[in-house]
């Protein structure tokens, strides 16, 4: 085997090591699907697809987008057994385009993280705030809230993984549990019968289909999570490309069939007009005509739990960049500090916490006298927030595709032809398509009345985080050579 395909261990010293062996398969794909957060997929992701582009195709949505998904997880897969780093993306593309290519990824991707687990607390406050209200008559803005929950992310990101790995088990168990009683009972309703009628192409082979993938790629964020967790899965070499695979599957299939069984439950002919009218309460609305009142609060209470699961999993994740950014140098060494005990990515999880409040004050001021009440964290901080780091995942999906290809494409009689080249390549163009129309479709993704700056601004923010990291990347070759050698030997760039 040739020393480009060479099997790594990022090397790191003891006081800079995450905690070894610690999650098995099962404990990672649950972390994978949190991040994907099932219950709030349905309630709120399936609805805001059916409202806005006017189709009853979403399901096909979720399949089309998890075929690519299957494409780009056989090479990402593949290549989580040669290289294991907490930095999954920026070791992957150091190791298959160049260290400075890498750097520029390891700003992209952590600008993406961080602006979805920062976004979700915009939704998290404004739900909290009216389920309380509503439930027990507690009246309180929805940043209490939204640091309430801060809080509690900030004490599980300092402590080991399988905590915040149980924690998440249960929520996400749970979270399953509602999708399949809604389900089956859209199945027992079924106003207009039993149908294929989201499947045919009528409903989703139109000028909305761009749009349907725009809106659907958000339902996969974390899924590519699992190498990020590398060096703290028993068996590396196995344990990420299965459970990555696993959650591929789970996500793509269980909400493109849960969302089909929604549209049956209010009726094809409705589902649209609803979604339009209720949003993300449509599914409530719809349990409390069928359910007593408690069992619909109850799943009110687990879809804030849901939203609460992606948001540790997404900390995590932007804890791990830190970690992995700081270990290398390519950020102040500091954030590569993990905890004595526990080997959490202790700086680079405070760090994250840190810039979460930061946001969380902005927006509560900026928020205040605001036209809009108590919906302006979800017409503001929600909305452009995770769109932007809906954007940058598809942009780091793609950049790695190519990475991989090219990565595998040095050694080519150790790997087969469609992990080397054909896999990597479709997931590729696919998600280089699905960039461009989350582009074109910008404005409505931020439901923007006519232009708006924002719909440069926000992805010029993602595209500029790259360019910055490449232009870091470049000052450390000339100025500190040591650093970026190290950042290319380790990644055998």
């Amino acid at each position: 085997m040739s020393e480009s395909v060479a099997r790594t261990q990022i090397p790191a010293p003891e006081e800079s090591a995450l905690a070894q062996r610690t999650l098995g398969v099962p404990a990672l794909v649950f972390l994978i699907i949190a991040a994907s957060a099932p219950l709030t997929v349905l309630a709120g992701g399936a609805t805001t697809s059916f409202a806005v582009t006017g189709e009853t195709g979403v399901p096909v949505g979720y399949l089309a987008l998890g075929i690519i998904l299957v494409f780009f997880a056989l090479g990402y897969g593949r290549m989580s057994t040669y290289v294991q780093n907490a930095g999954a993306f920026y070791a992957y593309v150091a190791a298959g385009l160049g260290a400075r290519q890498g750097i520029g990824t390891s700003f992209l991707a952590l600008v993406t993280y961080n602006a979805m687990q920062i976004g979700l607390y915009g939704v998290f406050g404004f739900t909290a705030s009216s389920i309380i209200g509503d439930v027990i008559g507690l009246e309180l803005p929805w940043w209490v809230w939204a640091l309430a929950a801060w809080l509690l992310i900030g004490v599980l990101g300092i402590n080991k993984i399988d905590l915040s790995a149980k924690v998440l088990i249960v929520i996400v168990s749970l979270e399953f549990v509602v999708v399949i009683g809604v389900s089956l009972l859209s199945f027992g309703v079924a106003p207009e019968g039993i149908s294929a009628d989201p499947f045919l192409p009528m409903n989703w082979l139109t000028g909305s289909l761009g749009a349907l993938l725009a809106f659907g790629i958000a339902a996969f964020m974390g899924f590519e999570s699992g190498a990020i967790y590398s060096e703290e899965v028993k068996n590396p070499k196995r344990s990420v490309a299965r459970a990555t695979y696993i959650a591929v599957g789970i996500i793509a299939v269980f909400y493109a069939l849960s969302s089909w069984a929604f549209a049956i439950g209010i009726g094809p002919s409705e589902i649209v007009a609803q979604s339009q009218e209720w949003g993300p309460d449509l599914m409530f609305v719809f349990l409390e005509q069928q359910v007593p009142v408690v069992v619909a609060n109850l799943a009110a209470a687990l879809f804030l739990t849901s939203i609460f699961a992606a948001m540790v999993a997404f900390h995590n994740a932007a804890a791990r960049y830190f970690f992995s950014m700081g270990r290398a140098r390519v950020l102040p060494q500091y954030l590569g500090a993990t905890g004595a005990q526990n080997g959490a990515p202790v700086a680079g999880s405070m760090t994250q916490t840190a810039l979460a409040l930061v946001f969380i004050i902005i927006f509560a001021i900026s928020g205040t006298g605001s036209e809009f009440g108590p919906l302006y964290p979800v017409m503001t901080m929600f909305p452009w927030l995770t769109n932007a780091a809906g954007f940058g995942m598809v942009l780091l999906l793609c950049i790695t595709s190519v990475a991989i290809m090219r990565y595998f494409g040095r050694d080519p009689h150790n790997h087969p032809l469609l992990i080397r080249t054909v896999a990597p390549l479709v997931a590729a163009i696919g998600l280089g398509v699905i960039a461009v129309l989350i582009m074109l479709n910008f404005d409505v993704m931020i439901e923007s009345e006519g232009f708006s700056a924002l719909v440069v601004i926000i992805p010029g923010v993602i595209i500029g985080s790259g360019i910055v990291g490449l232009i870091w990347g470049e000052y450390l070759r000339v100025k500190r050579p040591e650093i970026y050698q190290a950042v290319r030997d380790a990644n055998i760039g």
